[in-house]
């Protein structure tokens, strides 16, 4: 019994420190330090939410930059990849379908740029590379109205480096940059 008792204020500190305090802490530091990413990293404007930073959104019309494909359709209750191997015929099908229908929407370009093909691990990434943006300009350019280099100016400064040099890639979040995009109107 003495074993049982003991089992049991073993649980319930545990309980209270890891399940409560420990998560209340947490929050509420994060939430201190940083408000923007700990409410969700939010997008609004003029009181309308947009979106989240950290969630990609599909863009089909020719006027604005698209982000990655998605094996999820860019549900966040259903995120997850294909879990297809690359060596699947019916993944290489897709990505052929995807290259040819982004070919089709961005005339005379280059091959298409494998970031735009492939979806991410989460099928929720908003962010693509560099390339992949400038490789889209001429169609929004056309699109919109205006000039390419006013474009390549605005991706320039919506790339974000990675936190460190040698970790990752430098890359432009979609959503901010379609966000900023329709501000130049």
């Amino acid at each position: 019994m003495k074993t049982l008792k003991m089992g049991l204020w073993v649980f319930g500190v545990i309980f209270v420190v890891t399940g409560l305090v420990y998560p209340l802490l947490v929050t509420v530091g994060a939430t201190a330090l940083f408000p923007h990413q700990a409410g969700g990293s939010i997008i609004e404007r003029d009181g309308v939410l947009l979106g989240s930073e950290l969630i990609g959104q599909e863009y089909k019309t020719d006027g604005f930059f698209r982000g990655r494909a998605s094996a999820s359709a860019y549900d966040a209750l259903a995120s997850g990849g294909s879990n297809l191997s690359p060596h699947s015929r019916e993944l290489q099908s897709l990505w052929q379908q995807r290259a040819a229908a982004l070919n089709a929407h961005n005339p005379g370009n280059s091959s298409v740029p494998g970031l735009l093909v492939t979806a991410s691990g989460s099928g929720l990434d908003p962010h693509i590379s560099p390339e992949a943006a400038y490789w889209q300009m001429g169609r929004v350019a056309k699109a919109r109205g205006v000039s390419e280099a006013r474009l390549k100016a605005l991706i320039d400064s919506h790339i974000r480096q990675p936190s460190l040099p040698f970790i990752g890639q430098p890359t432009v979040n979609v959503s901010l940059l379609n966000l900023a995009l329709s501000k130049m109107e």
